[in-house]
């Protein structure tokens, strides 16, 4: 059944199901600078010198726009990372239950809160470091909602031929919302100062989520907007995809013995650890080994995110061409692109560590080895859809929990092994985190499947 063509064709970019995954872009981009802003004001909301009293705007009126607090370095990594561990819980939860309930409700009321306890961080740091902790996960497991029922959507709307470039379209506003606050945030802190900066994500989100409840539909039968040609084109290219919704019991020993399915999900595993750790640690190698202080640039700082949104968007596109002239089958396709997005980071960053002559040769390694992972949109990021549309949600919540577990690891270990050895501690970390991707990525190679499997054509008898 692969690369089958519908019966018709209908207008591409301009159609809703473009629409949606464009709706949808602004939906991930609006959560991202919600939780990237933080990371940026934190620096003008402290204060240098710890174990004083919190300097509010009522005790200085000469800072009115800019009250500053006492937090220490260990509170202000607790408040930073709080937000993960919101977005941790959620996962399995809402992914199991995004192929039950609306997805509709379940994006907007996560996109609302997290909007709403945007606008909250003021007043609540204005309270205490542990009312904005608790701002923070509850804020996790709004934007945990959204990032994980997100992919059920494409069970309906996505066209077999279509999948790469629409999720490509709608996940790249990932990369897009750290991008536009490392390029505003500081301006806004100098000019109106860091509580606007809240309020003004804050209000964007929320406007954003009224334009979400009124033009987005689980189904495309069901939109009055769309056209009848768009609907018969999207119905007719699921037809043979059995990716029923109202999924209440999971095979569960099935899961747990498919290979292919073990398969995505140590790559997520690998990708999310690569990406917590450049997210993470690239400003410290920057300043430790170039003796450059990568934040003083914002826009610096902004050119991975910037490249990665390119590369995502036309990867998908270059990924749903290969299909639809038969150029190259599905798995082809995704393991063409899971190439491009893990090894294509190893090879950069090891031109970084061995042929980086100065400063710059050494920054373009880096923005092109973080850029370069956006080409697995097309590749191991959707498989988990061709294998098992029925049970993609749940599947989907699963598979980035384990990313997840590697991102959480990889800011564990890599903390160890600076401590350990200052002197070969680079060169340590990057080899052990190209090893990981290497192996994945065979294991993927080997075990890889885009057909739906047995085990999610039909409820199955057997349960744990």
């Amino acid at each position: 059944m692969e690369n089958q063509l519908p019966p018709k064709k209908v207008p591409g970019f301009c159609s809703l199901r473009y629409g949606v995954s464009l709706l949808l872009h602004f939906c991930n981009g609006a959560i991202m600078t919600q939780r990237v802003c933080l990371s940026l004001t934190m620096v003008v909301m402290v204060n240098d010198t710890w174990g004083l009293t919190n300097v509010s705007s009522r005790e200085n009126p000469g800072n009115i726009m800019n009250p500053v607090y006492n937090w220490s370095p260990a509170i202000q990594g607790i408040i930073l990372s709080s937000i993960f561990y919101g977005i941790v819980i959620v996962q399995i939860p809402i992914g199991y239950l995004s192929g039950i309930y609306s997805i509709k409700n379940m994006v907007a009321c996560g996109l609302f809160l997290s909007s709403v306890l945007t606008l909250c961080i003021p007043p609540a740091a204005q309270v205490g470091e542990t009312l904005v902790i608790v701002c923070r996960i509850v804020q996790g497991m709004a934007q945990g909602t959204i990032a994980t029922a997100q992919h059920h959507i494409w069970v309906r709307w996505a066209p077999p031929l279509e999948r790469g470039r629409l999720t490509s379209i709608s996940v790249s506003g990932v990369m897009l919302g750290p991008f536009i606050v490392l390029l505003v945030t500081g301006l806004i802190c100098d000019l109106l100062g860091w509580p606007l900066v809240f309020y003004i994500f804050g209000v964007y989100g929320c406007v954003l989520c009224v334009f979400w409840f009124v033009l987005f539909y689980d189904d495309p039968k069901d939109h009055p907007y769309i056209s009848i040609r768009e609907k018969e084109y999207i119905l007719s290219s699921l037809a043979q995809q059995d990716s029923s919704s109202s999924v209440t019991t999971l095979p569960i020993k099935a899961m747990l013995q498919s290979l292919p399915l073990w398969a995505i999900s140590l790559c997520n595993f690998a990708l999310l650890w690569t990406n917590n750790f450049v997210v993470t640690y690239t400003p410290t190698f920057i300043n430790s080994v170039l003796h450059v202080d990568v934040k003083e640039n914002g826009l610096l700082s902004s050119l991975p995110f910037l490249l990665s949104y390119i590369i995502g968007i036309l990867g998908g596109y270059m990924g749903d061409f290969l299909l639809s002239r038969n150029i190259l089958s599905t798995i082809s396709v995704r393991k063409l692109f899971t190439i491009l997005g893990m090894f294509l980071p190893v090879v950069f960053n090891m031109c970084m560590l061995y042929l980086s002559f100065n400063f710059y040769s050494a920054i373009i390694f880096l923005i092109l080895a973080h850029s370069t992972s956006s080409f697995v949109l097309s590749g191991v990021f959707i498989n988990v859809l061709d294998i098992a549309p029925r049970y993609y949600g749940f599947l989907r919540g699963t598979t980035s929990l384990i990313g997840m577990i590697g991102g959480i690891l990889s800011s564990t270990v890599s903390g160890l092994i600076l401590n350990e050895d200052p002197e070969t501690s680079w060169y340590k970390i990057y080899f052990l985190m190209s090893s990981i991707s290497v192996i994945t990525l065979i294991f993927y190679l080997i075990f890889a499947k885009a057909e739906i499997q047995d085990w999610a054509k039909e409820i199955q008898d057997t349960r744990l």
